[in-house]
């Protein structure tokens, strides 16, 4: 999978990434990088909206996920259970969201456990940044139910 196959995809399958000009800035097995501008983002203060910021963290996050899971051969349904997002700064211009791999040795619980109950959870953390600044932290827990 390609950086333009990822961002076709989630606009196609998650419209509100579509809506908010999500694009896919990088993509490797270990992390994936979206970017949003701030115009369709924008809250009454003349910066991004919280549930903006969110949002992109956590498609950065289940992006790299899927993207891993695919690489692997591993077909399944992948969606987020709970996260927290810490806003350090407010986000006055365009924005990113880096997902970080989980632990080698949590993705190889993850994977095995996945493989042998047909479910499988995970935690992916995602930084912010804003103009070079960090600008929010955020950690996600992720569920993945193996299709039947």
């Amino acid at each position: 999978m390609q950086p333009r196959d990822l961002e076709q995809y989630l606009h196609e399958h998650i419209p509100l990434s579509r809506a908010m000009q999500v694009s896919v800035v990088t993509m490797a097995v270990d992390s994936v990088t979206l970017a949003a501008p701030i115009e369709p983002n924008i809250n009454h203060r003349g910066t991004a909206f919280g549930g903006s910021i969110s949002a992109v963290a956590i498609l950065a996050a289940w992006s790299l996920l899927h993207t891993r899971l695919s690489a692997e051969g591993v077909t399944c349904r992948l969606v987020i259970q709970r996260n927290s997002i810490d806003y350090l700064k407010p986000v006055e211009a365009d924005f990113t969201a880096t997902s970080l791999p989980p632990e080698a040795a949590d993705w190889l619980t993850f994977t095995r456990t996945l493989g042998r109950k047909g479910v499988g959870r995970v935690t992916v953390r995602c930084v912010l940044e804003c103009a070079g600044e960090t600008v929010a932290h955020l950690k996600g827990e992720f569920v993945a139910l193996a299709k039947q």
